[in-house]
């Protein structure tokens, strides 16, 4: 058999592993099966927590900042940049004046997400998407002109309304600034709900209690986000409260779409897109995905769903079959048939070598590099 090509594009393991630390992981264990196997990590995220990392490993460069915590304390975060050249602009389809500019990737998670509450403790009715305003505004200062933002793991429900006044620099909403501070800049949004801003669907009902908020809380909450609405309503002449993904992020995405202007996309394709997923796929003889428990989630909008999702169309080749795709994951709660409508041919989970799941976490890897082995041996001779 001629030596595999082999795509490991895994999520992390939250609280775990890193995307990059699985792929090692199973990189190892094919190639105690298969040594003359060329594998190829490409790490992922879905819009939320690693999408910086994803960027980075895509070849952008990390560019430091300090930037306002979700409850006001300073925190040192980043953005990922990637400079236009004749021969590379933006990622593959994203930009709508032809890649011809800087872009900067954002992610919210890591400067106004619940992982930088301090200790842990949660501010559901005073944490703020300030300081991703801030980094927004970083990026843009310093020249790009595309931004990419992801938005999952927010710790607040303030409607993007401290996003917004961090772009102007001042507590009023001023268009006029607003405009003047984006003119020319086109953002992205990866964004994987579609909860409007209010009501029992909305960003405080469906999404305040993981932040901490009590019912009296959500009601006060909602009943804030309203207000906002409002406003932003009054001054721009529409009204987007109810747009598919103004929930998101406790509201950014009704910021990002009435107020800058955003599209708003799936997390996973705009994140394969930006690595260049597509581009790797070809020639490709096995994709191996992951995350860290395959459940009913993982079929809506997940990365596991996505990659195989895009390793079912070959570029270039229409009618053609698909490039094979198995996940690894700690544990897995779908079915075969589940499975399989996914894209998913055969998923192999940690707790079928280990059954003690506090085992599973605490010593993942040499799990993951047997799971490795063990792909390997099925798919590869």
């Amino acid at each position: 058999m001629p030596a595999p090509r082999v795509i490991v594009a895994s999520d992390k393991f939250k609280g775990t592993l890193t995307s990059a630390e699985v792929a090692a992981a199973v990189d190892a264990g094919v190639r105690r099966v298969r040594p003359d196997a060329t594998v190829v990590a490409i790490p992922v995220a879905d819009g939320g927590d690693g999408t910086l990392a994803a960027a980075v490993a895509a070849g952008f460069q990390l560019v430091p900042v300090t930037a306002s915590g979700p409850t006001g304390e300073p925190v040192h975060t980043a953005y990922a940049r990637r400079r236009a050249s004749a021969d590379r602009g933006a990622p593959r389809g994203f930009g709508r004046s032809g890649g011809r500019d800087d872009v900067a990737v954002v992610e919210l998670a890591d400067v106004s997400g619940l992982v930088r509450l301090p200790a842990g403790r949660p501010a559901p009715m005073t944490a703020t998407s300030y300081g991703t305003g801030q980094l927004i505004a970083a990026a843009i200062d310093a020249g790009c002109r595309k931004v990419i933002l992801g938005i999952g793991g927010s710790a607040s429900t303030d409607g993007g309304a401290g996003l917004v006044h961090a772009l102007t620099g001042t507590e009023s909403l001023d268009l006029p600034a607003l405009r003047q501070r984006l003119r020319g800049v086109e953002i992205v949004v990866a964004c994987d709900v579609d909860n409007p801003l209010t009501g029992p669907k909305g960003a405080a009902a469906v999404y305040g209690p993981q932040k901490g908020a009590t019912p009296e809380q959500i009601a006060d909450l909602d009943s804030a986000l309203s207000r906002w609405a409002d406003l932003v309503a009054r001054e721009t002449g529409r009204d987007l409260r109810d747009a598919p993904g103004a929930g998101a992020a406790g509201g950014v995405g009704f910021a990002a779409l009435a107020l800058l202007d955003a599209d708003l996309r799936p997390g996973i394709e705009l994140v394969l897109d930006l690595v260049g997923f597509h581009e790797q796929l070809v020639g490709a003889d096995l994709v191996i995905t992951g995350e860290g428990a395959l459940d009913e989630q993982t079929l809506h909008g997940k990365a596991v769903a996505g990659i195989a999702a895009a390793a079912a169309r070959v570029p270039g080749s229409v009618g053609a079959p698909g490039t094979p795709v198995v996940a690894v994951c700690g544990v897995n709660r779908l079915d075969h048939e589940q499975l399989r409508a996914a894209g998913v041919v055969a998923a192999y989970a940690l707790t079928d070598l280990e059954p003690d799941v506090r085992r599973c976490i605490a010593e993942p890897v040499p799990l993951l590099e047997r799971v490795g082995e063990w792909i390997a041996r099925e798919h590869l001779r």
